[in-house]
């Protein structure tokens, strides 16, 4: 392909905070259509194939069977399965001409039972997974950073179907393997899977794989000591009360307009370790009144507390009417006809500040086994900074961010079941299946390496999936020799099956090594006046790791040594398959 030849230009201003976005869209990359809606230029679709590439080879290497589900579908999938209902806006919902009610796919496991409900139905046809690369469409109020965070995505999704719990485990360790070869393959093997929260898929166990980096929006729980990794929304919270010390008495204080935890434990000389927290939420099916209570110092999980609850909550907007003093509320004798529920934070508490349900006071020397005698708990509070690690109980957890590039459920038979999908096993028993779900973002994935692997001038693309392994740099074309050399170099390397950039414009040094940058081809050639009068071309790799003088007629051998190296640079990282 020749620059001048090339669609997109490139430009020097910055045009978005998020780095990968903002070099994506001045590399000429993308271009935003509407809101979370992108098309993709020239360099980032030969990316995307590259990427698209890898994961069917790798998806087949685990014996998936590529198929194509539709993007529309029929609600009436989406209604045998009950998620109708409990998706949210985040589902496109519309009427075709004839009045049905219709969806864009935003997820396909529904689509995946009805493609294999009456083809799989004896045991002997099982276990097998099916995936596709598919255009879906998810109304994401947030749509933010590129690529990163979009409306319409294409994703690699893969369906397991299997006979028993311990097939479906033993498939979902190859799936995890392959995951981690498809992330060292495309240049991240640093990404980290963490356990997490299945959410609207379904499912007890399922794992995130995330790029951890400063702008990624999940909040990843780490123990550096054992290697424990959790999304927050399903990591422990633990935490120790002293079990010795000295009961004090229940007594109530007037503590006046101070209402919050910061306030009251300010005025009454306490710490927020040593407060009993209430926090109000409303059920969204009927608005009706949730009251949690946990340790001062600590913040509710919603989505812990959504799990708990079987539904979805919101924070409550007015409590008066319900029975609760705003900024007093307390675990002892709480308002009757409300779901009152204890965090696992309060077991063994001693000597608490709390609120005493009236305007204007609180109480000191609350004990919860004394004096709530009667309270259940569970886990709903967010583990925090130096908490207790679930795995190893030391005091060492810590918090970053992440992007989440991959996902892996095991889904159960939710769907199986609701969707009326049986097969016959060995006895003539009908049986619902057991199913697995593997999903990746293929233009996320793309974003993330980009924001992983960039310096101030642009992407380093790992030579797995840049637009072109190699660029050449003509500097005065104009000038016969230079176009001569770099013509005959050209031509040779495409020859041999090379994917070659050739920047043949007459523009300034400067001009051409700003573009290339921004392009990002691991191997730069660059042909010159100044070179060939030494009977040289200059040979630099994109990160910097190589930059060599080299004879004319060595050019491309020794081009072809330094893409073998970058290519088993990222081979390096790439981990057996099972």
């Amino acid at each position: 392909m020749k620059v001048s030849e090339l669609l997109g230009e490139r430009y020097k201003d910055r045009v978005a905070e998020i780095e990968s976005q903002n070099l994506m869209v001045r590399g000429g990359y993308i271009k935003q259509v509407g809101n979370g809606i992108y098309s993709l230029m020239p360099p980032a679709r030969r990316i995307h194939n590259k990427i698209e590439a890898i994961l069917r080879q790798e998806m087949d290497r685990i014996d998936g069977q590529e198929v194509l589900f539709p993007v529309t579908m029929p609600a009436t999938l989406w209604q045998a399965s009950g998620r109708w209902e409990s998706v949210g806006k985040e589902l496109l919902r519309f009427k075709d001409r004839s009045g049905a009610d219709m969806v864009l796919g935003m997820t396909h496991e529904e689509a995946a039972v009805h493609m294999a409900m009456n083809v799989a139905s004896t045991y002997q046809k099982y276990p097998f997974m099916i995936y596709q690369i598919q255009t879906k469409f998810r109304d994401e109020p947030r749509a933010r950073g590129g690529l990163i965070r979009v409306r319409e995505f294409t994703m690699k999704d893969a369906y397991s179907f299997h006979t028993s719990q311990k097939d479906l485990e033993r498939y979902y360790k190859r799936c995890y393997r392959a995951y981690e070869r498809i992330y060292a393959r495309v240049g991240i093997p640093e990404v980290v899977a963490v356990a997490s929260d299945s959410g609207m898929m379904g499912g007890k166990v399922s794992h995130e794989f995330m790029l951890l980096t400063d702008i990624g929006e999940d909040t990843i729980v780490l123990c550096p000591e054992c290697g424990y990794r959790a999304n927050m929304e399903a990591a422990d919270c633990i935490v120790h009360n002293d079990p010795d010390e000295a009961m004090a008495p229940l007594e109530k204080v007037a503590t006046y307009d101070n209402k919050t935890i910061e306030e009251v434990c300010s005025f009454l000389h306490g710490s927020a370790e040593k407060s009993a927290k209430a926090v109000v939420y409303q059920r969204n099916e009927d608005d009706s009144y949730v009251l949690v209570f946990v340790r001062g110092d600590l913040e509710v999980n919603e989505t812990k507390l959504r799990n708990y609850l079987k539904a979805e909550v919101h924070p409550a907007v007015e409590i008066d009417h319900a029975g609760l003093v705003a900024g007093a509320i307390g675990p002892v004798n709480p308002a009757k006809g409300i779901t009152v529920v204890y965090d696992r934070s309060l077991i063994g508490a001693r000597n608490l500040i709390c609120g005493a349900n009236e305007e204007g006071y609180h109480f000191t020397g609350l004990n919860m086994d004394r004096d709530v005698p009667n309270a259940e708990y569970v886990d709903v509070a967010k583990a925090t900074v130096g908490g207790v690690c679930p795995k190893c109980g030391k005091h060492s957890l810590t918090i970053k961010n992440g992007i989440e590039v991959g996902n892996i459920f095991q889904l159960g038979r939710r769907y199986t079941e609701s969707m009326g999908m049986t097969y016959d096993d060995e006895k003539g028993n009908r049986v619902n299946p057991i199913m697995g779900c593997y999903g990746i973002g293929v233009g996320r994935l793309m974003a993330s390496v980009c924001e992983e692997h960039h310096d101030q001038y642009g992407p380093v693309w790992p030579i797995s999936i840049a637009p072109w392994e190699i660029e050449i740099c003509a500097l005065r074309a104009d000038q016969a020799h230079v176009k001569e050399e770099a013509n005959k170099l050209y031509k040779s390397l495409m020859d041999e099956g090379y994917e070659v950039l050739f920047d043949d414009r007459t523009v300034s040094a400067g001009f051409m090594f700003s573009d290339a940058d921004l392009l990002g081809s691991p191997v730069r050639i660059v042909i010159s006046p100044k070179t060939l009068d030494r009977g040289v071309v200059e040979i630099v790799t994109r990160d910097k790791t190589i930059k060599e003088d080299v004879p004319l007629e060595c050019a491309m051998q020794r081009t072809k040594e330094i893409v073998a190296e970058l290519y088993a640079r990222i081979n390096s990282h790439v981990p057996e398959s099972i």
